[in-house]
């Protein structure tokens, strides 16, 4: 039962920690910049200022699919965000150009990531399946449920370590806004807020992932008694 609780506990922080990202973006994404920069050139300066030139800042589709991929070097943006002048799309444009920097400086916790991500990207492919199968047929097969649960610790651990990767990218972002000029006194702490904001989403899934991991050993010990 209490598993239970904390579950529903977890659905609700999540949502309410979604909607209240979703509308601080909105609104820091309608107070402009006092030097009228665009998110790309913000993107830009922070990878100068940082001595890094061979990382290509591209515009893509959707809302808050703003992204950094280390296997090609892109800084993905987007297009509110390239396009944007506002506070939000600077914040989200310096935060992705953070991991880029990690990147460069070789960040120990986003190569770790890095080495994750093709046996994270094989378990998300099947975990689902197998942890179904391994719960039907728990009684006969209990190495199914098993094998699942190790595929799902492996996102769990992803998500883990993930936090530090993001909230080390953010605070590379507000440091060089700061001492960049790009955000000004009086702005600054409106893009502090919406960083914060996004970072509790990842402590939420985390939370969220490891929950759902003890409820599936919960479920595997409780066949074997």
């Amino acid at each position: 039962m209490s598993i239970w609780v904390i579950f529903i506990g977890i659905m609700v922080a999540s949502m309410i920690v979604s909607l209240t990202m979703q509308s601080k973006f909105k609104k820091y994404s309608k107070i402009p910049l006092d030097n009228g920069m665009s998110g790309r050139e913000v993107a830009l300066k922070m990878l100068q200022d940082n001595g890094i030139y061979d990382v290509k800042i591209e515009s893509v589709q959707g809302q808050l699919t703003d992204h950094y991929n280390p296997a090609n070097k892109t800084v993905n943006l987007s297009q509110e965000v390239y396009n944007g002048r506002s506070i939000s799309a600077a914040a989200v444009a310096a935060h992705e150009c953070g991991h880029a920097v990690q990147h460069a400086k070789a960040y120990a916790w986003l190569g770790f990531r890095s080495k994750l991500v093709p046996a994270v990207s094989f378990s998300s492919k099947y975990v689902t399946w197998i942890l179904l199968a391994g719960i039907l047929l728990i009684q006969r097969f209990p190495g199914i449920l098993l094998a699942g649960i190790v595929l799902f610790a492996l996102t769990t651990i992803f998500s883990f370590i993930t936090l530090p990767v993001e909230i080390n990218a953010s605070k590379r972002a507000l440091v060089w806004l700061s001492t960049s000029g790009i955000t000004s006194y009086e702005n600054h702490s409106k893009a502090e807020d919406a960083l914060r904001w996004a970072a509790y989403t990842y402590v939420i899934a985390a939370l969220g992932s490891l929950v759902t991991l003890l409820w599936y050993i919960m479920i595997f010990t409780g066949s074997r008694r």
